[in-house]
């Protein structure tokens, strides 16, 4: 098992392969190498639970491959499409489980809250405390405008790619921003 206060990406954070923000990839193997720790980050906000987010970002690398053939302008749209509709899948699923499914109770019977789990591979770029109130405040907004803030600004995706990741027009990926940024202003103020 990987440990929680480790980044579960070592080897491509720090990848010759990786892209600089000047130059697009060269090849499907230096994008996926590029994007893996921001995807990491994406899925985990979304599931709230580190194994599941790992597992999302392998099942969408994976996906990318049949893609190879692809014009690499349409990789990052089409990864983050693929990564996006992998996690609602997971969030889907994760509803319809039965109470006393094992992985969501602990030896009581009680719920387990995975966000609880432990510290986030963030922690490591970032001060504990505002990334615990940054990661509350995205939880607590609705599902497409967590998307759009999380791709428009933290994955920092431009307007037409992140439409259609989402699978929207760009009027909407607006729309959802500025709600977003409006609802984390106040949650981040006034944290509970």
């Amino acid at each position: 098992m990987v440990s929680p206060t480790k980044d579960p990406y070592p080897v491509l954070v720090s990848s010759p392969l990786a892209p600089t923000a000047d130059a697009p990839p060269a090849s499907l193997d230096q994008f996926l190498a590029g994007v893996g720790p921001r995807a990491f980050r994406f899925a985990e906000a979304g599931l709230r639970h580190r194994e599941d987010a790992l597992d999302a970002v392998q099942d969408s690398l994976i996906r990318m491959l049949d893609y190879r053939e692809k014009p690499a302008a349409e990789w990052p749209p089409l990864f983050w499409s693929i990564l996006r509709r992998r996690v609602i899948d997971l969030q889907r699923r994760r509803r319809f489980r039965l109470p006393f499914w094992r992985d969501n109770v602990d030896s009581d019977g009680e719920p387990v809250d995975w966000a609880d789990e432990g510290p986030g591979p963030a922690d490591v770029h970032a001060g504990r405390e505002q990334y615990d109130v940054l990661v509350q405040a995205l939880r607590a907004l609705p599902p497409r405008q967590r998307e759009a803030f999380t791709l428009r600004v933290l994955q920092d995706l431009d307007g037409a790619t992140t439409a259609r990741a989402m699978g929207c027009s760009e009027g909407a990926v607006k729309t959802h921003l500025a709600r977003a940024r409006d609802a984390l202003r106040t949650l981040m103020e006034n944290p509970t």
